[in-house]
């Protein structure tokens, strides 16, 4: 029996597939803060100084310090001094496995860590009027964490600075707030770390997780804001010193949990196998445990394919500009694809809240995409018909579609570039493609014209392998096109570069091997030798 496909496995052997927002991070800023005459005028108005001082500073962070170190005390919470070299995961895990509450601040925990804020300098005027410059600076200030267990969203934590304009960082997870919902709705699950194992409603789990939305991320924030120690008072909150939330990181993962183990695990090796040979990405390497650092330049294109294997479990990433989509097989059961993004800015996307559900919409298509491609590298089959009409010029709606022969250096450097994951987040240009066809033909970026790409993206558009997004210069591949390209490729770098290479060698091992290249050879050379005695009987004069 045959082993089945990566796609079957997908199809035939997942008991559960979950699309969820996975961690969100966010960044919470006062609007009338962030420039040095906005805090000019706000210790004018709010503070009532005649001369804006920064010493006026210092009494509300010592309130809010002060305020902090109550509130723990009133409440009787863990106070943790966060460490270099301590994670604070593992010190939130030790907590909260000793917090018995469904609802309240589990600890309180102080880091020194550099924020922009605002540095003062002492000047005077030609007149003797002495006044303070103040500007953005890069400084060491202590932040406050507190670690929550909220009712709607389960763990979290809320991080606020203590110097001016008073940074607010906040870490949500929609897998626990979707456990949450479960919860409510008196709903059976079996959780799998961050995110699940099983749901005994499983259509409805995913009605729950599409659910999730900037109202709820919103009612966090404002839920805890009353309740906790807070820099600015509420008659400065109310006066419109009010912090606003931003996207700072978005994680969306997409979770597939097999019926068994074994069954995962192939898929994932069976991916790996199919993707380390086609389309030779820049930068694709198996890696045994390494460290990588922010020194490991990105290529020029500003992305990187990996497999890295961390002990016996390997995980692909593929990354663009700050963000980057990995997968990697969750603790022996689920495959786990999850795009990140870390710079709403890289998908066009503005970073305000609202803008959550087009993220969400960004990172199902991207993880989609993925899978995809992925399927085609494996069934990428044509037909004959299919294969004549990619061979032949055509008439495609009335417009002649040049020929895309199979040998050809340049077509087969072009199907082959459209092999790279470069454009599975967001399509690509004309130049983006040019860069990495002219690499793969050996030439110089400058004698592959960008009149000469547009050729070529004009025979692949009108053969049907490329569209154009509407309203923009990206195209990205079709189904068809994705199907062509990985035929001719895999044919191409499988079949006929090896055989061509094993029949020009005169290796002991190809005498005698027993592989099916060898065999070929030996076979290959036996008729050219019967083809050379047949010449020199029948014209021995010649020969």
């Amino acid at each position: 029996m045959m082993n089945p496909t990566p796609a079957q496995l997908l199809e035939d052997h997942t008991t559960l597939s979950i699309s969820c927002i996975d961690r969100i991070y966010l960044n919470g800023y006062i609007p009338g803060l962030q420039t040095s005459g906005q805090l000019v005028y706000f210790m004018t108005s709010q503070l009532g100084a005649k001369i804006p001082s920064p010493a006026l500073l210092q009494p509300l962070r010592e309130e809010f310090v002060a305020g902090v170190e109550a509130f723990a005390r009133d409440h009787d919470l863990p106070w943790e001094r966060f460490r270099k070299g301590v994670r604070k995961d593992t010190l939130a895990a030790k907590h909260r496995r000793e917090f018995r509450g469904e609802d309240g601040v589990v600890f309180i925990g102080v880091a020194q860590e550099k924020a922009s804020s605002f540095r003062a300098k002492k000047c005077l005027s030609p007149t003797g009027y002495v006044f303070f410059d103040f500007s953005r600076q890069s400084v060491a200030v202590n932040h406050y964490y507190f670690y929550l267990q909220d009712p709607e969203w389960g763990p979290a934590f809320l991080k606020v600075g203590s110097y001016a304009p008073y940074p607010v960082k906040v870490c949500l997870n929609g897998h626990e707030w979707a456990k949450q919902q479960l919860r409510h709705l008196g709903i059976e699950f079996e959780p799998l770390d961050n995110g699940f194992r099983s749901c005994e409603e499983p259509e409805l789990l995913q009605e729950i997780c599409n659910a999730l939305g900037p109202q709820d991320v919103q009612s966090f924030f404002d839920r805890w804001v009353p309740r906790l120690p807070w820099p600015l008072s509420p008659q400065m909150r109310q006066a419109g010193y009010e912090h606003r939330l931003s996207i700072w990181q978005f994680e969306l993962s997409f979770t597939q949990v097999f019926e068994r183990p074994l069954q995962g695990r192939r898929f994932f090796e069976e991916t790996i196998r199919e993707n380390l040979d086609l389309g030779r990405p820049e930068r694709v390497s198996l890696l045994f445990p390494t460290r990588l650092t922010k020194a490991t330049p990105p290529p020029r294109s500003g992305y990187r394919t990996r497999v890295i294997t961390s002990g016996v479990q390997p995980s692909l990433h593929v990354e663009y500009k700050s963000s980057h989509v990995k997968q990697y097989f969750k603790e022996g059961r689920a495959l786990r694809t999850e795009t990140t993004i870390n710079n709403p800015y890289d998908l066009q996307i503005n970073k305000g809240l609202e803008n959550l559900p087009k993220l969400r919409e960004a990172g199902e298509q991207i993880n989609q995409t993925l899978l995809e491609i992925e399927r085609a590298s494996e069934g990428a089959l044509l037909a004959g018909s299919e294969l004549e009409r990619l061979q032949q010029p055509t008439i495609e709606e009335g417009q002649r579609a040049p020929a895309l022969r199979f040998g050809d250096l340049r077509v087969m450097a072009l199907l082959e570039a459209l092999c790279l994951w470069f454009h599975v987040p967001f399509g690509f240009r004309n130049q983006q493609l040019r860069t990495r066809v002219a690499a793969l033909l050996g030439v110089e970026p400058s004698s592959y014209t960008a009149g000469k790409m547009t050729y070529d993206l004009r025979r692949l558009r009108r053969k049907g392998l490329i569209l154009r997004i509407e309203g923009t210069y990206r195209y990205v591949l079709t189904p068809e096109g994705r199907r062509a390209a990985y035929f001719f490729t895999k044919l191409h770098q499988r079949i006929l570069k090896p055989g061509m290479a094993h029949l020009h060698c005169d290796s002991a091992s190809t005498r005698s091997g027993s592989g099916s290249m060898a065999r070929m050879t030996r076979a290959f050379r036996n008729a050219e030798q019967e083809i050379q005695r047949m010449c020199e009987e029948t014209f021995p004069q010649a020969a």
